[in-house]
């Protein structure tokens, strides 16, 4: 099919925005475009219409409009697991104090879907919305170590191993050897391979076919947290992520 080029270009604009790049000039939509400013400019006044792009009236900057926080949060009601998993997520943090996360697979990313930050919170950065690697977090490679081999090679085909930090996975036969490891423990660790000074550990969640569904993590300081506690943080956290998959159905 072909592809509707000014809605093509509409979505690119969408995606110049993140956490760090809250907002733009139309020069500077325009030079990472590649577009003429009139051009970027008729699209821009189509997305800003609609309620999907909002200009400062004071600077003239545009950034993302509420419309897209609307159907996030549409989104959002239609994922049963995060309204199953939510009690699940606030009793861990409540109890030790240390943030957790639900996590889903989108493509070959990891997606926040929920957080509940605890007072002893280990990272800020991450966000409900937010991507994660499949191979420097220990969500991600919870999300794929327990699924079918198949599965595995179509998600790690043409797969860039960014690295995060000196202790990041660099390759595909690393990782093979790391989702094995995983598959034995029945968990996944992130050893500040994400970010340094912060370990994670991440459970997978079953649905009722017995697929992944999602993941649960939990973040600590290296610093804050040892190695015997870390390991009692794990068993509470391979606890809560077998209750939720029995709420999504699942029967091992």
């Amino acid at each position: 099919m072909p592809i509707i080029q000014s809605l093509d270009r509409a979505l690119n604009i969408l995606d110049l925005f993140d956490e760090y790049t809250t907002e733009l000039k139309i020069t500077e939509i325009s030079n990472r475009m590649d577009l003429h400013k009139s051009t970027v400019h008729s699209l821009l006044k189509t997305l800003q219409l609609h309620g999907y792009i909002e200009q400062d009236e004071e600077t003239g900057k545009y950034r993302l409009g509420m419309r897209l926080l609307e159907k996030g949060q549409l989104l959002l009601q239609r994922l049963d697991i995060r309204s199953l998993a939510r009690k699940h997520l606030a009793a861990f943090t409540d109890h030790t104090g240390q943030t957790t996360h639900l996590v889903i697979l989108d493509g070959k990313e990891g997606v926040y879907i929920d957080k509940v930050e605890g007072e002893k919170a280990a990272i800020r950065y991450s966000r409900i919305g937010r991507r994660v690697p499949l191979h420097s977090s220990a969500v991600g490679k919870a999300l794929v170590a327990f699924r079918k081999q198949e599965e595995i090679e179509l998600l790690l085909k043409d797969y860039s191993y960014v690295v995060q930090t000196s202790l990041t996975i660099r390759d595909k036969e690393t990782f093979l050897t790391e989702l094995s490891r995983i598959q034995s423990q029945g968990y996944a660790v992130d050893d500040q391979e994400n970010e340094p000074g912060v370990r994670c550990a991440a459970a997978p969640i079953y649905d009722h076919n017995g697929q992944v569904a999602a993941a649960m993590s939990v973040s600590t300081l290296l610093s804050a947290v040892d190695d015997s506690q870390f390991l009692q943080l794990i068993e509470l956290l391979l606890q809560e992520t077998k209750t939720i998959s029995k709420l999504m159905g699942y029967r091992p």
